[in-house]
């Protein structure tokens, strides 16, 4: 019987893939070699959290190696496995690391855009086609809870999966939207700094994770994406401010989606492809075409197609020029999936239209939902010191929680906002017409209007933040409570007689942070793949068979 190995490789040598991609490179049986078996496992782990040395080490424990590329924040590892094939305890742990956001699984070439974006603190950042997160979450890295990244995504069914992966990573400097990308407002009123845009594209790159497009690509699939993504694209341009950097990336390797929608872009607008050396570094890539043939479906060159004139190479030397600094990233060099990335820096252009702005008023509006993300008001924030002593700045409260953000998310909800080409101005303090989902992280719990607890994830980012709430305890106490043991709240402090509540333990050891909550015992206010990875840091078993 033939093995799932042998199935795929024989797809692959069938494929109109390969042989697409005999028109596009010499050597493609080379690229075909190395395109063929699954990808490792790789995963990025997270520098805004102060246990990452712990997670290096573990990490290198389990035969991982750093990439040697990964010029971002943090680090990156590359892991001696497949995905899902590891087993047994150490199954469990890099499960739970995830879940708890202290490292992010994510395809090392995945990692590439937001390294050429390159976020600074403090800035306004919009991640276009987000969903699931991870390059969202590589932004907010770069960010390092100093501004903003509204991460958009078009379909609904995608934005719980963005939701839980801004909150699994703890990042305060994460906005969700939903918005179709063709048409999101901008904001801020001159522009963002930098804007991501990782079109939706037909994945000729991704065969080691998705054996499947042996089977289903088809050039056709490239053509008929090719005006969305020119669109998005021209949007990212046009609500970039002067001399803000756009990166345009795809998992293709058709020129039809990658080169060709970038000569259509410099045609177009104010813009210049900045050489990418100097970014990406160590990071094995070819320049990006200049020429390409036109495919059938069967991935043969033909003249008997109608196609639009972009998708065809173009005769401008200054467009071919700049499609040289594009970055075409192929599966066999980078020993990982293909991936196209052409780095953008929007050039200051006078605009002298003269545009008849009206000012709608609040009450024209129908006023943001209170569904919707508000800023807390003098009473809760009255409530909150006399719980903790001081307020944090940043807080916003919707429903039954309260996230902290950044003040650059405060600066966004009180400008005049614009719509229709800027012909309408929308007056400050509410979201419209940005559709808001979600904003930074869920910190707060309330019950009944009063204040209930901090939420565990955010315990020890809070802790600076906050005069009382918290206390410092034996660290092998906190042992004995991560093992199951039941202690009273007396063996815990001397001045818990009669305290009942939510209450976040200092070990003091290392000052790590336990939120618990106080009644005739002491329990604890974590989930079990943070139990799992506290017990770890501590040497202390993790009840394999209970986990499984």
């Amino acid at each position: 019987m033939a093995s799932k190995s042998d199935y795929w490789y024989e797809l692959g040598m069938n494929s109109v893939l390969l042989n697409a991609v005999k028109n596009w490179r010499g050597d493609a049986e080379i690229w075909f070699q190395g395109s063929f078996n699954r990808l490792p496992e790789t995963v990025r782990v997270n520098p805004l959290r102060k246990d990452n040395g712990w997670v290096e080490d573990w990490l290198r424990g389990i035969g991982g190696k750093r990439i040697s590329w990964f010029n971002g924040k943090g680090t990156a590892w590359t892991l001696p496995f497949e995905r899902g094939k590891l087993e047994g305890e150490d199954r469990i742990i890099l499960s739970s690391l995830h879940e708890t956001g202290r490292l992010t699984r994510q395809e090392a070439v995945s990692m590439i855009p937001a390294i050429a974006l390159d976020a600074k603190p403090g800035e306004i950042i919009l991640d276009m086609c987000a969903s699931p997160g991870s390059k969202t979450t590589q932004i907010c890295e770069h960010l390092n809870n100093k501004g903003v990244v509204i991460a958009n995504e078009v379909v609904s069914s995608r934005i719980n999966t963005l939701v839980s992966n801004s909150q699994r990573h703890g990042s305060r400097s994460c906005m969700i939207v939903h918005h179709d990308g063709r048409h999101i407002p901008k904001i801020p009123g001159n522009g963002f700094d930098r804007v991501l845009v990782d079109v939706p594209c037909t994945g000729s790159g991704t065969t080691r994770k998705n054996p499947e497009v042996w089977k289903k690509w088809l050039p056709s699939g490239g053509r008929s994406l090719h005006k969305l993504q020119i669109d998005l694209l021209s949007k990212a341009v046009d609500i970039t401010k002067n001399n803000g950097r756009i990166v345009y990336s795809t998992c293709s390797l058709d020129p039809v989606e990658n080169e060709a929608v970038v000569a259509e872009i410099l045609r177009k607008y104010p813009v210049r492809v900045i050489n990418a050396s100097d970014i990406l570094g160590q990071i094995p890539y070819d320049k990006g075409f200049t020429d390409w043939p036109i495919l059938d479906d069967n991935g043969n060159i033909t003249d008997n197609l109608e196609v639009v004139d972009s998708i065809f190479p173009p005769i401008e030397s200054e467009i071919i020029q700049s499609l040289n600094d594009c970055v075409r990233i192929w599966n066999d060099k980078i020993e990982g999936g293909g991936f196209f990335v052409a780095i953008f820096e929007k050039i200051e252009k006078n605009d002298n239209e003269v545009v008849t702005k009206k000012t709608v008023q609040d009450d024209q509006l129908n006023s943001d939902s209170k569904n919707l993300p508000q800023p807390i008001d003098d009473d809760i924030r009255k409530k909150i010191v006399d719980r903790w002593g001081s307020c944090p700045d940043n807080l916003w409260i919707r429903g039954k929680k309260i996230s902290w953000s950044t003040k650059e998310v405060k600066f966004i909800w009180e400008e005049e906002k614009s719509r229709k080409s800027g012909r309408i101005i929308i007056p400050g303090k509410m979201w419209k017409p940005l559709k808001v989902i979600h904003l930074g992280l869920d910190a707060i719990k309330l019950r009944n209007g009063e204040i209930d607890r901090i939420i565990g994830r955010s315990s020890q980012q809070i802790i600076p933040e906050i005069k009382s709430g918290h206390v410092k305890t034996n660290g092998k106490l906190i042992d004995r409570l991560l093992i199951g043991e039941l202690l009273l709240p007396d063996e815990i402090a001397d001045n818990l007689d009669g305290f009942s509540g939510s209450l976040i333990l200092i070990d003091d050891r290392n000052n790590t942070s336990i939120p618990v909550w106080i009644g005739d015992r002491v329990s604890l206010m974590v989930n079990e793949p943070e139990r799992v990875i506290l017990r770890a840091i501590r040497g202390l078993r993790i009840n394999i068979n209970e986990e499984e």
